[in-house]
């Protein structure tokens, strides 16, 4: 399965199910991108792999004179994000179905696009970076979040492996998605393919965040689970990775700290 698929299949429509969960999870990095953004009031924003269009309302809420434009080739999420868009309470904002390798875009039509976690699954990342580069003004701003890779040691990657270890092959993520997913880890590479699509002033700041897999242990393991395709899991594995999350509870719900890449660039002047 590509990642096409995968994202118009199961694995979309379990986003586009699950829209508070998935922005629980991801909004922690909402701040770093946003500020690495700077959207002004009146700026067109570009969103590539917008989702349920999370990240497209709070842009358009920093640019209430400008306009915003989600794009994401699931149609589940592009279907979700509209029904909860509101445009009275939103402001202008839109979402288009469509694959932003090729989407046609309006040549220079906007001031910065933003990605939070939208642009790993690229099959071509040099051309349809420099395809999004034509949809920006001259000195517009590219600013997109993408996975760092997990020290052996950290809490995430540390949890996730003893759940995927308890559930088995039989729930493995998609391998085209997990390989799509840690294709922009290595920040020199993200330099040398931006550069190559015509970008400069490029960086890569790391961040680093506790991201929230549920209310309780209990409530992170049912998330888990319904994450993945498989035979049911039995009582005493759901026990098993019960105690594998109840470490990480705080009052404030499952956290598990994280860390990605909040790269910037700029489509020269």
């Amino acid at each position: 399965m590509n990642t096409a698929e995968a994202w118009n299949g199961p694995l979309g429509r379990h986003w586009a199910d699950h829209p508070d969960r998935y922005d629980a999870m991801l909004a922690p990095f909402d701040a770093a991108l946003f500020d690495a953004a700077a959207i002004g009031v009146t700026d067109r924003v570009l969103d590539i792999g917008c989702g349920s269009g999370g990240t497209s309302r709070a842009a358009a809420r920093l640019s209430p004179r400008g306009r915003v434009t989600g794009v994401d080739i699931s149609a589940p999420l592009v279907a979700r994000a509209r029904a909860l868009t509101d445009p009275a309470r939103d402001g202008d904002v839109t979402f288009e179905l469509g694959d932003a390798q090729v989407h046609p875009f309006e040549p220079g039509g906007y001031d910065v696009a933003i990605s939070r976690g939208g642009v790993m699954f690229f099959a071509d990342h040099v051309a349809a970076f420099a395809h999004i580069g034509e949809a920006l003004r001259a000195g517009g701003r590219l600013v997109f979040v993408c996975p760092r890779p997990a020290p052996p040691d950290g809490e995430e990657r540390r949890a996730l492996g003893l759940l995927a270890s308890l559930v088995g092959g039989d729930h493995a993520v998609d391998t085209s998605v997990a390989a799509a997913m840690a294709s922009l880890s290595d920040p020199e590479r993200i330099t040398s393919v931006l550069r190559a699509a015509g970008f400069e002033e490029i960086t890569s700041v790391p961040v680093t965040a506790a991201t929230r897999w549920g209310g309780d242990a209990a409530d992170a393991v049912n998330f888990f689970v319904s994450r993945t395709q498989g035979p049911p899991v039995t009582d005493r594995t759901r026990a098993a990775m019960t105690d594998v999350f109840r470490p990480h509870e705080t009052p404030g719900g499952v956290l598990l700290r994280a860390g990605v890449w909040v790269v910037s660039a700029r489509r020269p002047r």
